[in-house]
């Protein structure tokens, strides 16, 4: 049921689209936006942004947006301070006091895998959870450390980023950083697929058609899917040795593939990890596809929450 409780918009801003959705209090997304990523600069962006809002408040009373953006966020001022090329000239963006001078609403931004990570803890695998690292395996590697049910963000705003731990191991593309020895640049989504590529002597192709080629007998793409995981799992291992947590939240786009990956994951992770380290939980995420939106809604109805006390 619905009736009566809060709504919130959460939005996300990605390199190829920006999304945005209307979700109650209790994670329920009642209807959704999206356009594709205008190329012409952080302004652009925000003006898509804004416009997808507009469209959902047509229909919707909202109590306050939420976004999770790309790059490393300022979370008391909403300013992007640090950002890879991902979006052109997006380093620096005044997100939150843009969109509250156009929206009149209050506005929540933090990055876009702890917004992931928010939405988990609220409702999904992380829910009840003494600490969790959630890991987003997508068009990169992301990462987030929450402890006690709260996000940590670090004395720099990087508490809990995976993306450039060094790994054995060259991939076939760069990190957003431009290291191709750091995790993103071998198992990130693009990764795997540039991996094939390079393995099987043709053009990279979509993951999708990796994963397709897989599960119509391809060895060669049971391969990499297969190294990417298990090498996923020999760094966790680590990370969880540093960290600590009650659980791993698995989740993003890639880790969509399911047990193909997660499987070797899981199993690289317990023969890597010391015990008791290596008991340590590791659960695929349970918000699916809307969890940027979902995590968005939720931290901005949690902002909400905060200022009212």
């Amino acid at each position: 049921m619905t009736h009566g409780q809060e709504r919130w918009i959460g939005v996300d801003i990605g390199g190829t689209k920006v999304a945005a959705a209307v979700v109650t209090s209790s994670g329920e997304v009642l209807e959704s936006v999206r356009a594709a990523t205008p190329a012409a600069g952080r302004d652009a962006v925000l003006d898509t942004t804004a416009a997808l809002i507009d469209q959902l408040r047509v229909t919707h009373t909202v109590d306050g947006i939420g976004v999770g953006a790309p790059g490393i966020v300022d979370r008391s001022s909403g300013r992007v301070v640090f950002a890879s090329d991902i979006l052109p000239g997006w380093m620096g963006a005044e997100v939150r006091s843009e969109l509250e001078a156009r929206m009149s609403l209050p506005v929540t931004v933090d990055n876009d895998v702890r917004v992931m990570a928010h939405g988990e803890n609220m409702i999904g695998a992380g829910h009840g959870r003494s600490s969790v690292l959630f890991v987003s395996i997508g068009t990169g590697i992301g990462g987030a450390l929450s402890i006690g049910g709260q996000l940590r963000h670090g004395a720099h705003g990087t508490a809990g980023e995976l993306a450039h731990l060094l790994v054995p191991a060259a991939g076939a593309i760069g990190c957003g950083c431009g290291r191709t020895d750091h995790l993103e640049a071998v198992a990130s989504g693009p990764a795997m697929a540039a991996e094939y590529a390079a393995r099987a002597g043709v053009p990279v192709q979509p993951l999708q058609k990796v994963v397709a080629l897989m599960h119509s007998g391809d060895p060669i793409a049971r391969a990499v899917i297969t190294d990417a995981g298990e090498l996923l799992g020999r760094v966790l291992a680590g990370v969880a040795t540093a960290f600590d947590p009650e659980v791993i939240v698995i989740g993003g786009g890639a880790a969509q593939i399911g047990a193909d990956l997660l499987s070797p994951l899981m199993s690289a992770f317990r023969v890597e990890a010391m015990k008791p380290i290596a008991e340590t939980a590791i659960l695929p995420a349970r918000l699916g596809t809307d969890a940027p939106l979902v995590g968005a809604g939720l931290l901005a109805a949690a902002t909400r929450t905060e200022v009212s006390r």
